[in-house]
């Protein structure tokens, strides 16, 4: 039975391994398998976002995003900047009235429109305003533009443009175009009445110099007074340098030449000629202005010219002319006496004078100093005396 059993199992094997068919599949059932039923890796993305994630927009979590910002406009350059504030700036854009760029801008009155002087103005922004002045500078600064032509046909006219402006300003510039060759009478009637006024006068022989005066106003609105202030240095040499190359010939060399040799600036006062032209690389023109410069006086005489009659004194003359002559003999020769007994104050001796009574000052200042300090130390102990009774009395 066994072996029937295996004959027949042996048999259904072969009938069944006969049974498989191996199909191949062609190119074109590949490609076509390949599309329908790819799925997505994580190297080959998917063909759209969208799509992948649709499922998303229907979980709970979902929020739609916010809606996106209106464009802005890309930020204008310099270049065009200046353009648009050039003569066409008359029909400037409502954005340019806006107040953050009218407190960086020159404010033009109305009036003011036609005026050749705007075309000038090319380094500050400038736009019309309703004002009462022709061009406010500042807060508290403003300009009024006066041509002295306009202003031989109509005297009045800067009198009644000042009364308008009444006391809002801190500063009012009377900006005065001279363009008359005859300036004397018109210019002195429109100083006197700036002068009445309170206000500032600035001329100007040109339109372009017109333009700087209002462009430096309005560039120095916010700036300190101290900048155009000149700076010194404080070292030694520096203001030796300073002082010695004022004089003619003398440079910064030839300083520290005689500062090297003298040491100060009172030893090279006080040298001679000789000991001047010892230092090397200064010759003798420079030794010649040096020592005339130290020693020349240092008030200008003027020396008194007496009018001495040009007619001789003949013997027939009446003896009240004899003694006017002898007066005026007389007068000059007290004239002599006091120049000879008053001595010649040079350079040299008013800057030792000056130097002589700031010495003084330190010295009575460095006096009371020391007093103070010496009454302090006097009243120490009396105020420990004082406090040893008081001490001991305590302690009985």
């Amino acid at each position: 039975m066994n072996r029937e059993e295996e004959k027949q199992g042996e048999r259904d094997d072969e009938k069944n391994k006969s049974s498989i068919v191996i199909k191949i599949p062609s190119y074109q059932e590949v490609l076509e398998g390949s599309h329908s039923k790819s799925t997505p890796s994580l190297f080959t993305p998917s063909p759209s976002f969208s799509q992948a994630f649709s499922f998303v927009k229907s979980s709970q979590s979902y929020t739609p995003p916010p809606p996106p910002p209106p464009a802005t406009p890309p930020p204008l350059s310099s270049r065009q900047v200046e353009q648009s504030d050039v003569p066409s700036s008359s029909s400037s854009s409502p954005s340019l009235s806006s107040s953050a760029q009218s407190r960086n801008a020159i404010l033009v009155s109305h009036r003011q429109k036609g005026n050749p002087l705007l075309k000038h103005i090319r380094n500050v922004r400038w736009n019309f305003a309703d004002i009462v002045c022709d061009y406010l500078l500042g807060q508290t600064s403003c300009a009024l533009y006066l041509s002295l032509r306009y202003h031989l046909l109509h005297p009045d006219y800067l009198y009644y443009r000042i009364r308008e402006l009444q006391k809002n300003f801190r500063l009012r510039v009377v900006l005065c175009h001279v363009d008359v060759e005859d300036v004397i009478k018109p210019l002195l009637e429109v100083t006197r009445t700036a002068l009445l006024h309170d206000c500032t006068l600035l001329c100007a022989w040109s339109l372009e110099e017109c333009g700087r005066y209002l462009e430096t106003f309005k560039v120095y609105e916010n700036k300190p007074a101290d900048i155009i202030q000149g700076q010194t240095d404080t070292d030694y040499l520096s203001r030796l340098t300073h002082a010695l190359t004022t004089v003619r010939h003398v440079n910064k060399t030839d300083v520290v030449t005689l500062g090297s040799t003298f040491g100060s600036l009172s030893h090279i006062m006080d040298a001679s000629m000789e000991d001047l032209a010892r230092c090397p690389g200064i010759g003798e023109r420079k030794v010649k202005r040096l020592y005339d410069t130290f020693h020349e006086p240092f008030k200008r005489v003027i020396p008194s010219c007496i009018a001495i009659p040009e007619n001789p004194v003949h013997n027939n003359a009446e003896p009240s002319s004899v003694n006017e002559v002898v007066e005026v003999d007389n007068d000059m020769e007290d004239a002599s006496k006091r120049r000879k007994k008053e001595p010649e104050s040079t350079v040299k001796s008013a800057l030792s004078a000056a130097f002589a009574q700031y010495s003084e000052k330190i010295g009575k200042r460095n006096n009371r100093a020391q007093g103070k300090k010496d009454e302090e130390k006097g009243h120490a102990p009396e105020r420990e005396a004082e406090n040893k009774p008081s001490d001991e009395g305590a302690a009985s």
